[in-house]
């Protein structure tokens, strides 16, 4: 048994690396953070540009797959998750975004103080050091560095001019005060480099020495004596280590580790701890229930001249684009090729922006190209159309009591009519976009999804086949109160005392916008929280 710690942190994610940095903070706090993956440092991880690669590496990732999805074709579809310091900051593209305020209006009406958008927007202040500087809206001297996407001169405009033909308004801001409409996205990029929680939060705080962080660390349970959480098991270099805690444990390990190490602590749905050998210790049914993820589809047009950024992919060209990243941070691979974001409404009666599409002049099958020897895919624009909120739920259960099995994991993706209706909406309006000029003569076809798919019935057959995800989990360990809550509106887990869970499994409802930034803000009001410190008080739009 291995003493000494107040805190003990449970994943160097997204979250977990904010939460550990901030609790440092208090030099009388002793603070544990375990992570099961290694070190983030390598190019792959911090170039922007990489991020697919690094995201698709094995040795950075858990290897999930979903079940077979039975509303998707039965397919087995990949889930990307960090297994490395800064977690899924490290393997994420980087983006920026809060979504709309009304999400987080929507859990305070659920009966949530404390969590309305007037309430966490000093918490997305506080982490920030934004491009813009300091506002009603942005902080500045946070932690995580915003940066300004550059758009290019050719493509960008265009687009916009497109967007606007089509009636749909832009925006200065999409975490501003107008949330709604086209604009370039921003990153969370550091002089070229990916701006990791690792890298932004976590590092600078390990030069204190009431921090430790215990990495290529297996969390197997959390240990509960009289229904308070005392410490944790860890699994590290072939031994099996019980550390404790004197104050709390809190669970930071994401949408999927937080209710399976719930659950192989015998905390969750009884039937099914019991169907996995684990010994049910407090029978709490919503751990592992209410999966939320970001159904998406990817359409893909063929561009009608060399203007994409393929061209940057030519062998020559690219060699000096590292060369100039790796001496500055500067040039194209310390970016992301993007042309356009919008958030959008897609019908009538809706309240809030429905679709988040993301206009590329790049597709993911695109790579580097040597003329005469490996031959280019050719240029070409990509187009993400993501579901901002779903109706389908899914789940995620133990396999077994084995901490090293991976969990079964069930989005149910296109379960709800009115997910499947919506993207029949996303490919007809992607369609007139690149029906409408100037973005038009951008293109000379469809690729995906051709144009010959036409009624309702074939653009569901082509969404069955084609639908992934946004790589954006939550509440799995959801705040509330009614009977399938698991955690109270401070994120304390109901029934147990000393245990938190703070990340996106905590959502009651999955944001509609990227879950990196609302990560990082749950992680810096968790350590209000834990500190005893009062909260900020709220910011209202109005007043903003």
């Amino acid at each position: 048994m291995t003493t000494g710690y107040d805190v003990i942190v449970v994943g160097a994610g997204s979250a977990g690396c904010v939460l550990a940095a901030r609790l440092s903070e208090d030099p009388a706090l002793r603070v544990l953070l375990v992570e099961a993956g290694g070190s983030e440092r390598r190019p792959v991880v911090s170039m922007p540009l990489a991020w697919f690669k690094a995201m698709n590496t094995p040795a950075l990732g858990w290897g999930y797959e979903t079940q077979p999805e039975p509303y998707a074709d039965n397919r087995r579809l990949p889930v990307p998750r960090g297994k490395v310091i800064g977690g899924c900051s490290s393997i994420n593209g980087m983006m920026y975004s809060r979504g709309a305020a009304s999400d987080y209006d929507g859990w305070a009406q659920k009966g949530l103080r404390g969590w309305s958008y007037a309430d966490v927007l000093p918490y997305f202040k506080r982490s920030e050091n934004h491009w813009g500087g300091a506002s009603a809206h942005h902080g500045a001297g946070g932690p995580l560095t915003v940066t300004a996407h550059q758009p290019d001169a050719y493509v960008h405009p265009r687009l916009q001019q497109t967007a606007q033909a089509l009636g749909y308004a832009l925006t200065d801001d999409f975490n501003g005060a107008q949330h709604e409409g086209f604009a370039t996205p921003e990153f969370n990029t550091h002089q070229g480099r990916r701006g990791s929680t690792a890298a932004r939060f976590l590092r600078p705080a390990m030069a204190r020495g009431n921090l430790t962080v215990l990495s290529k660390a297996l969390v197997s349970r959390v240990l509960i004596e009289a229904g308070r959480a005392v410490g944790i098991e860890v699994q590290a270099g072939g031994a099996v280590q019980r550390i404790t805690a004197a104050r709390e444990v809190v669970l930071c390990a994401g949408a999927y580790g937080s209710p399976q190490i719930l659950m192989l602590s015998g905390i969750g749905p009884a039937d099914e701890l019991q169907a996995a050998d684990i010994t049910p210790l407090h029978d709490l049914p919503g751990v592992g229930r209410n999966l939320q993820e970001h159904a998406s589809i990817a359409h893909f047009y063929q561009a009608s001249g060399d203007f994409t950024f393929d061209r940057e992919l030519r062998l020559d060209r690219m060699a000096r684009s590292v060369l100039r990243w790796a001496a500055n941070g500067s040039g194209p691979v310390g970016g992301l090729p993007v042309g356009l974001q919008g958030f959008v409404r897609t019908r009538e009666g809706l309240e809030r922006p429905d679709l988040q599409l993301l206009i590329s002049p790049l597709a993911m099958n695109n790579h580097v190209w040597v003329p005469g020897l490996r031959p280019s895919v050719g240029s070409r624009f990509s187009v993400a159309s993501v579901l901002l909120h779903p109706e389908s739920r899914g789940w995620v259960k133990p396999a077994s009591n084995d901490p090293a099995a991976k969990p079964l994991i069930q989005y149910n993706l296109l379960q709800a009519e009115a997910d499947r209706a919506a993207f029949r909406r996303y490919v007809r309006l992607v369609r007139d976009f690149f029906a409408t000029e100037p973005a038009a003569s951008m293109v000379t076809r469809a690729i995906l999804p051709p144009d010959a798919l036409q009624s309702d019935a074939e653009i569901d057959g082509f969404v069955r086949a084609a639908v992934r995800t946004a790589m954006h989990p939550t509440s799995t360990c959801a705040m509330g109160s009614g009977p399938d809550a698991v955690l109270d509106a401070e994120l304390r887990v109901r029934g147990i005392d000393g245990l938190r869970v703070a990340d996106c499994a905590s959502m009651p409802d999955i944001p509609g916008g990227n879950t990196q930034a609302p990560a990082i803000m749950i992680a810096e009001k968790a350590a209000d929280l834990l500190l005893g410190r009062p909260a900020p008080a709220p910011q209202r739009m109005e007043d903003a």
